[in-house]
């Protein structure tokens, strides 16, 4: 194996990474700015209110996105597996 390879496969594993957590994250991201605006607002400063609309988000947007987070990930699993024999050899 390359070094080449092994750069390759950290960087496509980095960007698999990044694409499987951006949906979650910036639905956590976007719902958190929304309730700390809504709690500056009114002056409601309890700390247990953003939990369950962000969990409520982060849920949606997996119901939404996990069936494209599984494709992405078992089609790059797959091509880790496809490719074990030239990265031996």
């Amino acid at each position: 194996m390359t070094p080449e390879m092994v750069l390759t496969v950290a960087r496509e594993s980095l960007t698999v990474t990044v694409l499987v957590a951006a949906p979650l994250l910036l639905a956590a991201l976007v719902t958190g700015v929304l309730v700390g605006v809504l709690q500056a607002a009114t002056q409601i400063n309890e700390m247990t209110l953003s939990f369950i609309p962000k969990l409520l988000a982060l849920v949606l947007t997996l119901l939404a996105t996990g069936p494209w987070m599984l494709q992405l990930l078992t089609g790059y699993t797959r091509m880790l597996f496809q490719n074990i024999p030239s990265m031996l050899g």
